[in-house]
């Protein structure tokens, strides 16, 4: 047998549990496949040092019956930097991000004004709802677990004169209340 670290697993491990399970859930307490050992075997007292750092080891449970698992799903931000801690709300929020500047591209031939933020608003939560029916935000409804806001407060007449479009878009990937918030804007490419 030979030795090879763990990143191929990883990513083999990530891609199935999108396909089976969608981008917002762990890619923890998932078998690597092919795997036959480990070169040390991490014990659960070993793992609370490296775990906080976002050091996610890969343990053997066979006196479980479990096998191998991957056990943790941290990110390597700092330690008091929660709102990226793991890895699946990292990857949720550049998944929704994305999704959003793309889905939204066509707003640069539109006139700027409360037709097209409308539109744009069901646009946007029209999309975030799937998300939520998927189970990828948390809340017992979508005004729980997401917001949408493209208006006039956010698109001001300075903005508009600049032939840009804001969408402010909050988001619960962990738990209810606890909101991501971040901005998308679309502008045509010579202004």
């Amino acid at each position: 047998s030979i030795m090879v670290p763990p990143c191929g697993h990883m990513m083999g491990i990530w891609c199935r549990t999108d396909e089976s399970r969608g981008i917002f859930k762990a890619p923890a307490n998932e078998t690597p496949r092919g795997v036959l050992g480990l070169s040390y075997e991490t014990n659960m007292r070993e793992q609370e040092m490296p775990n906080p750092k976002g050091i996610n080891c890969i343990r053997n449970f066979a006196s479980y019956n479990r096998g191998y698992k991957v056990w943790g799903a941290r990110t390597l931000v700092e330690p008091d930097n929660v709102q990226w801690r793991y890895i699946s709300v990292r990857r949720l929020i550049s998944y929704i991000e994305k999704s959003i500047e793309l889905g939204t591209q066509w707003v640069v031939f539109e006139p700027n004004d409360q037709d097209l933020w409308a539109r744009v608003n069901r646009t946007v939560t029209g999309f975030l709802t799937r998300l939520w029916r998927d189970g990828a935000l948390f809340g017992a409804s979508p005004t729980d677990a997401f917001y949408v806001k493209c208006d006039g407060e956010i698109n001001t007449h300075e903005t508009m004169m600049l032939g840009r479009l804001y969408v402010e878009v909050g988001v619960c990937p962990v738990r209810p209340a606890e909101f991501v918030v971040f901005r998308i804007s679309q502008w045509a490419p010579n202004q």
